[in-house]
């Protein structure tokens, strides 16, 4: 049978989402911990988005591939379900920094990656150093240079919608650099962090940090609110343009369609994206 998991970590002191040999990584220690639990080899992950070291996440889905009588065994004696037995249990053997909120059955033709319709993620900026929360140093990248929230807002407007995000990602042999960028803006909180929201139907490596480096010179007025898009249409990476810190980076939810769309989605996205004939 298939579950969908429901879970967030403190990536701070994980070396990402996959698993690397001689490194502690979510990958691992949540299958390790899942193997434990249901007394098998720990099993295969899938998950909907991965993570580099010391990204973050709250609203982090995977599924998994396990023997059904394993999991109707969860519960033992005590009267919770199996999914509340599952989720109990994991809290028992995964460190503080990882914490599962849910497992449940998958519907049909659900997977965690290729049915996923958009991930969100968010960014924290704070460009005062002397109001800086030491209690927030694990999520909050400081910069020393006043920024401007609307000239970020008019250069991240024109990078939205259907683009080759080449200039954006990490090269990988094989892989579509096209994505749907859905939104992406910024505001500034009550305590003065600027928080950004990044929103497509998928990213590819370094994506989100490299879009954020591509705005704070904006801000900070070293360029133009026309940089970033002049980056974007070269699709090549830019000596200047600095990928973030991964600090600063949340993947904060993850969304599907309805339960009989699951399927064909994940038939839809693993066809190779490419850009309309102009």
């Amino acid at each position: 049978m298939r579950l969908r998991i429901d879970f967030g970590y403190d990536g701070t002191d994980f070396s990402g989402w996959a698993a690397q040999p001689g490194r502690r990584t979510v990958e691992q220690l949540l299958s390790e911990a899942l193997g434990t639990i249901l007394r098998c080899e720990p099993p295969k992950l899938t998950i909907a988005g991965r993570t580099d070291a010391g990204v973050h996440a709250r609203g982090a889905v995977c599924h998994v591939d396990i023997d059904e009588q394993a999991y109707d065994a969860l519960p033992a004696r005590s009267s919770r379900s199996p999914a509340e037995a599952a989720v109990v249990r994991l809290d028992g053997v995964l460190p503080g920094d990882v914490v599962v909120h849910r497992v449940a059955p998958a519907a049909p033709g659900f997977d965690a990656r290729f049915s996923a319709v958009s991930r969100r993620y968010s960014y924290r900026l704070l460009d005062d150093p002397s109001a800086a929360d030491p209690v927030r140093r694990r999520d909050t990248v400081v910069v020393r240079s006043p920024l401007d929230v609307g000239a970020m807002n008019a250069a991240a407007r024109k990078l939205v919608g259907l683009q080759d995000f080449a200039a954006f990602c990490k090269k990988r042999e094989g892989a579509t650099t096209v994505r749907t960028l859905l939104d992406y803006r910024w505001q500034r909180d009550a305590d003065g962090v600027l928080v950004g929201t990044v929103l497509a139907d998928a990213f590819c490596h370094s994506m989100v940090r490299s879009l954020v480096g591509a705005v704070v010179p904006v801000g900070a007025g070293r360029r133009t609110e026309d940089w970033p898009a002049e980056v974007l249409t070269a699709r090549r990476r830019h000596p200047a343009l600095k990928v973030m810190p991964p600090h600063g980076l949340c993947l904060e939810e993850v969304s599907y369609p309805a339960d009989d769309e699951l399927a064909a989605r994940a038939a839809a996205s693993r066809t190779v994206r490419v850009l309309p004939l102009e």
